[in-house]
């Protein structure tokens, strides 16, 4: 039987160390689908809609150490549901090469069904948009886009495939994967980085993105480095699990809308160093801290690429490089003795952490106040295990009371997504088999995307999605309250949602039931019981408590 390009992408697929694909059915790639089942060390994921494939493909490109994640999906509606899976990818530099079925060769141009322009439509949210046009091309442009997504700043590719090539005979050899570039810093960079950390009297080090590609080896050594060199260190927004919240030196977490007396203090800082962080104006507070263009303080930039650095802001001291190589060129040099003044700021900073993370919260009337159930999660979640959260104010309790460790894996969209709290879960369930996977999702983001329930029970893994349930687009609520104080915005912002107990045993979960706090402890422990099947714990939480620093100022509608 001749080799087909089919054949050929999929064992340029296999080169690539692929084992993981997610889709959605489609007929314009079916000679690629045919040719996967000659190759069982891939595992073709049939998922229920292009979102969830998309985000459960950006969870993947974070857990495989700067590899790509790989969705495969089809043309037109195919692509475009799946664009919010891209938009994250590429505003969190993840890794993904995405495969589309396209129209045939011969009827691109005449407005096919579902024919559109990859190039354009792509052309904000992707790397590249790479297509082939002819069988020679096949093998080389899949060696090209992975290369591409994981180079330099991470993100998404494209790769377009026209339905009529599939089944075309291949020519030419499998185009083996090419070994990266790993960009290291210059000593004279080292040099003058060391000097600014021994002069400063109140560092603060931002760890982000780049960080997590190191794997357990690079976070061990950046908790030697803040020992060695008394240095705070802060996790950046939905990085949380870079440093153990529990170790004296953490600096407290630099999210969107740092509270009141961490930002306070963290402004006093005499030099910033953003170890891996490509930053933004979550991070930034709005470009606030650092200030936009020209920072208050001085600023160091460790970032891979140097396209990225100084992209925003000017930086005093740009180093293109991984930034665990710089880590482990600061720890080759002595550390001087850090002073009296150093102790007591990275001592402060602690202090501000640690009291924020305190289990204090009010008793609610109107539902359970979610932090309650966020701190007693850190007695049921396993410290192996990958957390994963949807975008909402209901996060905002999961990273105040929650005390992640380096063990963790933290899977969220750094770009506030909605939808992917649940798909990353499935993710994460099946690429860390034996492994909890916890995914915490509000009532809005569970129905764009928790049909993928059905997928983790067609695949047999067993996520434990915690639900937070008041009824409300909170974030939108709180927002407006903040902008139009005093002015109705219910009509806009309220649900109408389902039994969510109910409707999780249609898929054949686990459901469970939360309405008050006496309910948490049993259920959590019923919940974490079970291990063959997927769980949601509904959570009928509090309106009132709109997030975990503030409360909603008008009264609730009468019919809620």
């Amino acid at each position: 039987m001749t080799r087909t390009v089919g054949h050929l992408l999929a064992e340029s697929l296999a080169a690539h160390d692929v084992d993981l694909i997610y889709a959605v059915p489609g007929e314009s790639y079916l000679g690629l689908t045919d040719a996967l089942t000659e190759f069982p060390q891939i595992r073709l994921v049939v998922c229920r809609h292009e979102g969830g494939a998309g985000f459960m493909a950006v969870a993947d490109g974070r857990m495989r150490d700067g590899r790509a994640g790989v969705a495969l999906v089809s043309r037109g509606p195919g692509l475009t549901n799946a664009m919010v899976a891209l938009h994250s990818a590429y505003h969190d530099a993840t890794p993904l090469v995405i495969l589309v079925g396209h129209v045939e060769r011969k009827d691109v141009g005449r407005l096919a069904l579902q024919e559109q322009n990859y190039s354009r439509l792509l052309a904000d949210v992707t790397k590249g948009v790479l297509e082939v046009i002819q069988p020679i091309q096949a093998s080389e442009v899949i060696a090209r886009a992975f290369h591409l997504a994981q180079s330099g700043t991470p993100g998404p590719v494209a790769v377009i495939l026209p339905e009529d090539i599939f089944d075309e005979p291949a020519e030419g050899p499998v185009v083996k994967p090419r070994t990266l570039p790993r960009p290291g810093p210059r000593a004279e960079d080292l040099d003058a980085l060391a000097e600014m950390l021994a002069n400063a009297e109140r560092p603060l080090v931002l760890v982000g993105g780049a960080m997590t590609t190191g794997g357990t080896q690079a976070l061990a050594d950046l908790t030697r480095l803040a020992e060695a060199w008394s240095l705070p260190v802060s996790p950046t927004h939905r990085r949380p699990h870079l440093f153990d919240a529990h170790h004296p030196n953490y600096g407290g977490y630099m999210g969107i809308r740092v509270p009141k007396p961490l930002i306070e203090e963290m402004k006093k800082a005499d030099l910033m160093i953003c170890l891996g962080e490509r930053l933004s104006d979550s991070i930034s507070q709005s470009y606030t801290f650092p200030a936009a263009p020209d920072p208050q303080l001085p600023l160091v930039q460790v970032w891979p690429d140097a396209n990225e650095i100084g992209r925003v802001w000017r930086v005093d001291l740009p180093i293109a490089a991984d930034p665990h190589a710089v880590i482990r060129g600061l720890l080759a040099r002595n550390a001087p003795e850090a002073s009296e003044a150093r102790r007591r700021w990275v001592k402060g900073l602690n202090t501000i952490h640690r009291s924020l993370l305190a289990p204090e919260w009010d008793r609610m009337e109107d539902g359970v106040n979610f932090g309650a159930v966020c701190a007693a999660m850190a007695r049921h979640i396993p410290d192996d295990a990958a957390v994963t959260s949807d975008a909402g104010n209901f996060a905002s309790f999961l990273h105040r009371y929650f005390p992640f460790r380096q063990t963790h894996m933290f899977l969220a969209s750094n770009v506030g997504a909605m939808g992917s709290g649940v798909p990353m879960a499935v993710a994460a369930a099946l690429r860390r088999p034996g492994k909890r996977a916890v995914a915490f999702v509000g009532d809005g983001g569970i129905l764009m995307t928790g049909n993928e329930i059905a997928t983790a029970m067609r695949e047999k893994v067993a996520p434990v999605i915690i639900l937070s349930d008041n009824s409300t687009y909170g974030t939108i609520g709180m927002h407006h309250e903040g902008r139009y104080p005093g002015r109705p915005y219910d009509q806009a912002t309220r649900l109408v949602n389902p039994d969510f107990v109910a409707w999780a045993q249609s898929f054949g979960a686990a459901g469970f039931d939360i309405q008050a706090e006496e309910d948490i402890e049993p259920v959590l422990t019923a919940a974490f019981a079970v291990t063959d099947r997927p769980v949601v714990v509904h959570v009928k939480s509090s309106a009132v408590q709109a997030s975990a620093w503030k409360k909603r100022t008008m009264p609730l509608p009468v019919s809620a």
